[in-house]
C-alpha cells in the first residue's frame, strides 16, 4: 500500500469518525439538556474554548514544522549539487592522467544518488542505490589520496570538496528521515476527535442537524491534517522535492 493511499486513508478515516462524534456529542447534549435544561451548558464555553485553543495551536505547531523541514530538504538538494559540482571542477588541479578516471566516477556517483530518490517509494531499489553511491564515494575519495600525493593545490582544495559531498550525504539522508513523533500525530488526532465531540454538544440546541457545519469543521481538520502528512514526507505524496532534483539533472547533464 503507497503513501498515498494510506494519508487518504487516515484522512477519509478522521473525517468520518469526526462525522461520528459530532453526531455523539448532539446526543449527549440533547439528553443533558433533558435532564438539567439552561445548566447543562455552565462551564462549557472555558472547556471549549481550551480544547479548540490547543488544536489550533497543535495544527499551527506540526504544520509549521512540516514546511520548515520541507524547504529545509529542497535547500539541502541545491547544497549537494553545489558541493558535487565544486568538487568536480576542482578535479583539474589533479595529474591529467588521473582525471579521466576520476571524472567517470563522479559521473557513476551522481547517476547513483539520483537513482537513489527515483526509486522511492521502493526502499529496497533506493537503499540499494545508496549503498551503491556510497562505495562509489569511497572509491573516489582512495582515488583522490592517491591522485593528489605530491600536489599542495590538490591536497588542499580537492580533498576538502570531497569532504563536503561526502557529509551533505549524511545531512540529507537524516534530514529525510527527521520527523515528528507518532505520539504528536496520536495526539492531534485525539483532539481533533475531541474537539468535534464538543463542537457537536455546541450546537445541540439545535432542532435539526447542521450537515454543512457539520461536514466543513471534519473537512477543513481532516484536510489540515493530510496536507500535514503529504508535507512531512515530501518524497511519497503529493506534494514533492522531485522538481528540484532538476538541479542535479543539469549538473549531471554538464558532466558530459
Amino acid at each position: 500500500m503507497n503513501f498515498e493511499l494510506i494519508a487518504l486513508l487516515l484522512a477519509g478515516g478522521l473525517f468520518v469518525a469526526m462525522l461520528l462524534f459530532l453526531e455523539i456529542g448532539r446526543r449527549v447534549g440533547v439528553l443533558r439538556a433533558a435532564q438539567d435544561g439552561e445548566a447543562a451548558r455552565a462551564g462549557a464555553g472555558v472547556v471549549e474554548g481550551a480544547v479548540f485553543a490547543l488544536l489550533g495551536l497543535l495544527i499551527a505547531f506540526t504544520f509549521s514544522g512540516a514546511a520548515s523541514r520541507f524547504d529545509h530538504r529542497r535547500n539541502l538538494i541545491i547544497e549537494e549539487a553545489n558541493a558535487i559540482g565544486t568538487a568536480y571542477l576542482r578535479i583539474d588541479l589533479l595529474p591529467a592522467a588521473a582525471q579521466p578516471d576520476m571524472r567517470d566516477g563522479f559521473r557513476r556517483y551522481l547517476d547513483a544518488r539520483l537513482a537513489a530518490y527515483r526509486a522511492l517509494p521502493d526502499m529496497a531499489a533506493a537503499n540499494a542505490e545508496l549503498a551503491r553511491a556510497t562505495a562509489l564515494q569511497q572509491e573516489i575519495w582512495r582515488k583522490a589520496i592517491a591522485a593528489s600525493t605530491g600536489s599542495q593545490a590538490a591536497t588542499m582544495l580537492l580533498l576538502p570538496a570531497l569532504n563536503q559531498m561526502i557529509d551533505i550525504t549524511t545531512t540529507r539522508t537524516m534530514a529525510g528521515q527527521t520527523h515528528p513523533p507518532f505520539a504528536l500525530f496520536a495526539l492531534l488526532f485525539a483532539l481533533a476527535l475531541l474537539g468535534a465531540l464538543l463542537a457537536g454538544h455546541a450546537m445541540s440546541g439545535a432542532k435539526a442537524r447542521n450537515w454543512m457545519h457539520r461536514t466543513t469543521f471534519a473537512f477543513a481538520l481532516a484536510g489540515a491534517v493530510y496536507v500535514i502528512l503529504d508535507v512531512e514526507y515530501p518524497r511519497l505524496g503529493f506534494i514533492r522535492v522531485d522538481a528540484f532534483d532538476q538541479v542535479l539533472v543539469e549538473l549531471r547533464q554538464s558532466m558530459q
